[in-house]
């Protein structure tokens, strides 16, 4: 699994002209699910994510997590951070898991990271044409692999 990180300041997702979910200081997580992924990354990951200390302390430094700035949290479903550009110009998504592995995991990390957060998260649709809208605060953008652990 692949989660890229924006702290933001703000974020939304849209779709069909719907606002689905929306989240003002917090964590945009944009999530790309493979093939060989499995509960274990689901877990890995949620809690990296939720301790992921990236929001400023009175001096400025980068030490809190969510928790510690009553921070909100907005997955969004993106097989395309899967991509391979080693040929051509056209990406192949070979990497990205298919639906019927990929939607049951993505439900695993909405309720994982709700536990570990201790609230609910706001989420996009899993396979829908979304526009999302975000205030990238920093700019601050971390990338996890659950595969590169150590």
């Amino acid at each position: 699994m692949i989660a890229v990180i924006q702290r933001v300041s703000e974020a939304s997702v849209t779709i069909d002209g719907q606002i689905k979910g929306q989240i003002q200081q917090g964590f945009l997580v944009l999530l790309g699910i493979t093939h060989t992924d499995t509960q274990e990354d689901v877990e890995w990951l949620s809690k990296k994510i939720v301790s992921m200390r990236i929001f400023s302390d009175e001096d400025g430094r980068m030490n809190l997590d969510l928790s510690a700035v009553d921070g909100n949290l907005l997955l969004i479903s993106q097989f395309t951070l899967h991509a391979s550009t080693k040929k051509g110009n056209r990406p192949s998504f070979i990497e990205a898991a298919r639906p019927e592995i990929a939607i049951p995991l993505y439900e695993k990390m909405i309720a994982q990271l709700e536990q570990d957060l201790g609230k609910n998260i706001q989420t996009g649709t899993f396979g829908a044409d979304m526009k999302v809208s975000l205030v990238n605060d920093g700019p601050v953008t971390i990338i996890l692999d659950s595969k590169n652990k150590v």
